[in-house]
């Protein structure tokens, strides 16, 4: 090896054998893996938020087009008629309902 480089090895020999320096990297270590408020369980709270975050999105459009629709139910006594015919099947006294379901294994072919 030449002096250069046993000086080099020398002087990191001496830096990292420093006693703050060891204690430095025995307390970030501990930070890091064994705190409570490791990186490993931020990682964890953090993506938690982000999932959460988007279900608070989602919901919020939903609420969104929910009260449109109420706001379009309330608003007249035909759009009333309209829902209860497609979700719940009602009829008037003089006329017949026919359901018709499609096979979910149904290709359309013969």
């Amino acid at each position: 090896m030449s002096t250069a480089g046993k000086k080099l090895l020398k002087t990191l020999r001496r830096i990292f054998l420093n006693k703050y320096t060891i204690v430095f990297l025995i307390f970030a270590g501990y930070v890091i893996f064994f705190d409570k408020h490791n990186l490993i369980s931020r990682w964890k709270i953090y993506q938690k938020n982000k999932e959460l975050e988007k279900e608070i999105k989602y919901y919020d459009e939903k609420i969104k087009s929910d009260r449109t629709k109420l706001f379009e139910l309330k608003s007249s006594n035909e759009n009333i008629e309209k829902f209860a015919r497609e979700h719940y099947f009602y009829k008037k006294d003089n006329e017949d309902v026919f359901i018709i379901k499609k096979d979910s294994n149904d290709t359309g072919e013969k």
